[in-house]
């Protein structure tokens, strides 16, 4: 009974780790909301406040996730949605920034590979995403119409690979498209109430969830002295 008390405290000595390293993404994510939530003027402490809980994502992936390219693809991608976020701030700057977020999925696409392939999952997300542009395209100005097209079947196909993936991945993968496509529909085609809570709102989780898919597969090993009894034991 002991050694299976002390074998349930290690499992849970890393996720408590895990939630303790996310506190400061908790708390700059309430400073957002709370503060700054309501301002619409762009300005420089509107822009930190924006891509504070990001950063604060950035440092929890680089100092848990193991090492290995998934990870740092991962790291990669939340700094350039931080600088994306800056960018966007200003919206005279919307290309550079929508850029910035093109590059960000990139990374994640390339953090989630393309084994396997799950065709049904592709079939399904194109199809939704063709209908969505459909219905989008006609009112994007004329000279958005490309870069938004390539932007979304950028995130068409990281949403994929984000399903195949499943588990924290799929769940973020679907919060990017689902603030994404409230975000262009509020922006080009209708004002939506409450529109800023629930783009932002969506964003981190996204955000969270995918630095959170880092840490899978992480189970610590159990102690040798405890999981099987030594060879000499058992003749």
């Amino acid at each position: 009974m002991e050694a299976g008390g002390r074998e349930s405290k290690r499992r849970h000595t890393p996720e408590l780790l895990f939630v303790w390293r996310l506190v400061p993404f908790f708390a700059s994510c309430a400073l957002y909301f709370l503060v700054w939530l309501p301002s619409e003027e762009p300005s420089w402490t509107s822009a930190l406040a924006k891509c504070l809980p990001i950063l604060c994502l950035a440092i929890f992936v680089r100092n848990t996730a193991p090492a290995g390219p998934y990870g740092q693809f991962i790291w990669l991608g939340l700094l350039c949605s931080i600088l994306g976020d800056i960018v966007v701030t200003w919206p005279h700057r919307f290309l550079f920034g929508l850029s910035a977020f093109a590059l960000a999925r990139l990374l994640y696409l390339r953090a989630l590979g393309w084994h396997p392939i799950r065709e049904t999952f592709l079939e399904s997300v194109a199809v939704v995403f063709l209908l969505y542009f459909g219905l989008l395209h006609s009112h994007l100005p004329s000279y958005l119409i490309l870069p938004v097209a390539v932007y979304e079947a950028i995130l068409a196909l990281m949403l994929w690979r984000a399903l195949v993936r499943g588990r924290f991945a799929a769940l973020g993968g679907l919060l990017s498209s689902t603030s994404d496509a409230i975000q262009a529909w509020h922006t080009f085609v209708r004002p939506l109430p409450s529109a800023r809570l629930i783009i932002r709102g969506t964003y981190y989780a996204s955000q969270a969830l995918l630095a959170l898919s880092t840490m899978e597969g992480m189970a610590p090993q159990a102690d040798s002295s405890t999981s099987a009894p030594p060879e000499e034991s058992r003749q």
